[in-house]
């Protein structure tokens, strides 16, 4: 499997490729080869920073010689009119990296954003925002560290990190029980050390789970209400498992899960629907 570096290398790689093709025309035919010049980093909208390192890689893998300038760090809380960083070098490379840079910075910045009012909505809960897997094609990675640096927590990464039975492998491998005790004989086998979670529908379902010994049980789909009675039962059976509530969970309805008891709530809606935050990269004069 590829590392996470090897990755992200080639999602920059793929990003100039699509923008880049066999070359920016209009660039080349306007800016002489040897001219040399400054842009910023300009934020129009408030927020919470997100991309500044992913820029920096941006910058390096095009050109090495760009010299980058940091004012502001990923995580901070950035104003209309701060300038995060500034990059000199040559100008051709400059024009060239603007929009790359710009497209994974402001959607990083959307998401970090995002994520930033989701968990203070639930602040003094002891609860925490999830991400989920309704990510952009390819920009999974990026995506979730948007998350992390906005306060929120990761889910698992992919299918490889975790083991999470959902409501079709259920109903396929025969039951709870079957998909439950298959998984744990598989991990042993293989000698992988995952955690098992299963996603359950109703209080027999819960039951189930929790004789099955699973790590984390995900409440699929309950109201505030029945999410604060599983969890009074899954705590009094075993207060170690821990308890995420998904499904349909909106900024408005968000603290009444948190209110429940629950230890997770995972949210689609902090990566697959986000607006991006304001940017722009103009030349320093």
């Amino acid at each position: 499997m590829e590392t996470n570096d090897k990755l992200i290398e080639r999602l920059i790689a793929l990003a100039f490729a699509e923008d880049i093709g066999d070359g920016d025309h209009t660039t080349l035919s306007t800016i002489p080869a040897e001219a040399r010049g400054c842009q910023q980093l300009i934020v129009k909208e408030e927020g919470i920073l997100a991309g500044v390192a992913m820029a920096r890689r941006v910058f390096q893998y095009f050109d090495p010689e760009l010299k980058m300038t940091v004012f502001i760090e990923d995580g901070a809380h950035v104003r209309p009119g701060d300038i995060a960083f500034e990059v000199t070098g040559s100008t051709r490379s400059l024009l060239q990296t603007e929009r790359t840079m710009l497209n994974i910075m402001q959607r990083m910045s959307g998401i970090a954003t995002t994520t930033h009012r989701y968990q203070q909505q639930l602040e003094g809960t002891g609860c925490r925002v999830l991400d989920t897997r309704k990510t952009t094609p390819g920009m999974r990675l990026i995506e979730k560290e948007a998350v992390r640096i906005g306060g929120g927590t990761n889910h698992r990464i992919g299918l490889y990190d975790m083991i999470l039975i959902k409501d079709n492998h259920v109903d396929f491998a025969g039951g709870i029980d079957r998909a439950v005790s298959a998984a744990k004989a598989y991990c042993k086998e293989r000698g992988k050390r995952l955690k098992i979670e299963v996603e359950v529908r109703d209080s027999h379902e819960i039951e189930q789970a929790l004789r099955a010994g699973v790590d984390r049980i995900m409440l699929d789909n309950f109201t505030p209400e029945r999410t604060r009675e599983a969890v009074r039962q899954i705590r009094s059976a075993d207060p170690r498992v821990e308890i995420e509530s998904s499904g349909g969970i909106t900024y408005r309805t968000l603290r009444a899960y948190g209110e429940s008891g629950v230890d997770y709530i995972s949210v689609g809606a902090l990566t697959h629907s986000v607006k991006g935050l304001d940017m722009s990269f103009k030349a320093k004069k």
